[in-house]
């Protein structure tokens, strides 16, 4: 289990955006818990609707059972997700989501050859391992698909780094065309892919590239899994989905994080023809359970009542403008949208140094990417401009500093 920090902190208390250690000292948060706290810390609306919940005295009974508030969670879900006669299957985490889309695919296609995306991340169990495309999260060789692996959104590296978004979507659907003619065997269920690569430092394709990649797909009648676990609830700031920019609708939808904001929340939405291809029982012990249901339904409530979409692409601007007007040798590319930012470093040496600064300086970011050289944001989505501009300044100081000729 790896843990933060040459001398790793103990988070007791949360307000906002802001957090307190056992040792009392307070640090602005700009990781959210790997980008689940999509509200923070200590918000009323869902303390409450959660006590509410907890009130009745039930805090589970199975879906055995009709649970109210799974089921209004799962209406509004369906509704926002763009899929047509949409169904929304709850599971607990992100892993257990890409699982079940996984599950459904192959049952449809009755077939267990799957596409998948270098540089990708998918979760922890046997299956989504056997589809992540980044050998450090992958604790085993043994899968039970064949897979076979699109090249990745990274721009810097790779046989399509440097081109331009035109070229880099022709390249990619000849990519997609090749591996179909070369490397597949019969039909193929699905390709999984992320809009931005989350673990993999927040790389991504041009906009368009999951609108070239179905359009090859519908040929073959290959399903198209959008993993939304860290793109969802309009972090990008331009869309509520990730895969919104792509101009496309994808046949399923991976969602989890932020709709619980700390509460184990996840699922799975496709339409009704694709979520009952699966034939044998199935549902989830815990997953929509009455807690975690009750808070997501405030979570999501809360997200469009206040727009946050929009401050994400408002506060993520600040970011973003001002991490590129950042002058350091340190820095090779910042890169990102909305409240989704990466920003690429030279080496891992310099990554780890300006991580453990920013602590010091009272500023919690993620780290990441193939190589560990990304330094990843994930900030609450109700971020004030003011504590952007908090941040802004610290990141500007570190960054600066570990740049400089004397470091």
């Amino acid at each position: 289990m790896p843990i933060y920090y040459a001398e790793p902190i103990e988070l007791v208390t949360g307000k906002g955006a802001r957090v307190t250690d056992s040792n009392g000292r307070s640090y602005l948060d700009f990781f959210g818990g790997v980008l689940t706290n999509s509200l923070g810390y200590d918000v009323p609306e869902v303390r409450e609707a959660v006590e509410r919940q907890l009130r009745t005295g039930i805090a589970h009974t199975s879906t055995l059972y009709l649970i109210r508030q799974q089921v209004e969670l799962a209406e509004k879900i369906a509704r926002l997700s763009g899929i047509p006669d949409a169904r929304v299957f709850f599971t607990n985490s992100g892993t257990e989501a890409n699982e079940a889309a996984l599950q459904l695919a192959t049952n449809r296609r009755q077939s267990n050859t799957i596409l998948a995306v270098r540089n990708s991340y998918h979760g922890r169990t046997a299956a989504t391992i056997g589809v992540t495309g980044n050998r450090a999260w992958s604790a085993s060789p043994l899968s039970p698909f064949n897979v076979s692996y699109l090249h990745s959104g990274d721009r810097l590296r790779g046989v399509l780094k440097g081109l331009s978004d035109e070229d880099y979507l022709r390249a990619a659907a000849e990519d997609l065309r090749e591996v179909l003619a070369t490397t597949t065997a019969g039909p193929v269920a699905c390709l999984i892919a992320e809009p931005i690569q989350g673990v993999g430092g927040f790389t991504s394709g041009p906009d368009g590239l999951l609108r070239v990649w179905k359009e090859i797909l519908d040929e073959h009648g290959i399903l198209l899994v959008s993993d939304e676990v860290q793109t969802g609830w309009g972090r990008t700031g331009e869309h509520f989905w990730g895969y919104q920019a792509h101009g496309v609708t994808p046949d399923l939808l991976t969602f989890a994080k932020g709709i619980g904001n700390g509460f184990a929340l996840a699922g799975v939405v496709g339409s009704a023809e694709v979520m009952e291809s699966v034939q044998g029982i199935s549902f989830s012990t815990f997953g929509g359970n009455p807690i975690s249901t009750a808070a997501g339904n405030a979570v999501l409530d809360y997200i469009l009542d206040h727009d946050l979409q929009a401050n994400a692409a408002r506060v993520g601007g600040i970011l973003l403008d001002g991490l590129r007007a950042v002058s350091s040798p340190a820095v090779v590319e910042v890169r990102g949208k909305g409240l989704m930012l990466g920003v690429e470093l030279v080496d891992v040496a310099t990554t780890n140094a300006v991580f453990e600064a920013c602590k010091r300086e009272g500023l919690l970011v993620g780290k990441g990417g193939l190589y560990g050289t990304t330094i990843r944001m994930g900030p609450p989505l109700n971020l004030s401009e003011q504590e952007a501009r908090e941040g802004l300044e610290i990141l500007t100081k570190v960054l600066t500093a570990h740049g400089s000729a004397s470091d």
